[in-house]
């Protein structure tokens, strides 16, 4: 199995209410994600977050600390996947699809409502939670 990193960011609106979504393209039907996705060779955690929000929805964030840590293992890709899902604040941009072959919308959505979609298990409420632990990158060790 090929392990894969992926990273996420939980994005509150100015309320705190709703959660950032975006419906993206699959083979057999479109589904919701927090934006993000794969962390590419010699990016960090945090780098390939803020990229990824970046290119999904044209919003600038900044991250403050993990949400949580999660696995997967998809058998059929062969891939064991660790999902990093970080909170974070906007902190500039304009919401906007700039990959539309990916991506067909980019929504507000209820807290509750997005926390079926995020694929935690077993932490109903969690999303609410104002809890997150330091992300700490130690830079690199030669």
């Amino acid at each position: 199995m090929k392990r894969v990193d992926v990273t996420y960011v939980l994005l509150f609106d100015e309320q705190g209410e709703n959660v950032l979504m975006v419906k993206n393209k699959g083979k057999n039907a479109s589904y919701y994600t927090l934006p993000g996705g794969a962390v590419e060779t010699g990016e960090t955690l945090e780098e390939a977050a803020i990229r990824e929000v970046k290119e999904e929805t044209g919003l600038d964030v900044e991250i403050h600390g993990v949400f949580s840590v999660g696995e997967a293992f998809f058998e059929d890709r062969g891939h064991h996947a660790v999902f990093f899902t970080f909170r974070g604040i906007i902190i500039g941009g304009e919401i906007n699809i700039s990959m539309p072959e990916e991506i067909e919308e980019i929504t507000w959505m209820d807290s509750e409502k997005a926390e079926d979609y995020i694929h935690i298990t077993n932490t109903k409420g969690l999303i609410n939670s104002k809890s997150s632990v330091p992300y700490l990158l130690r830079k690199r060790i030669i």
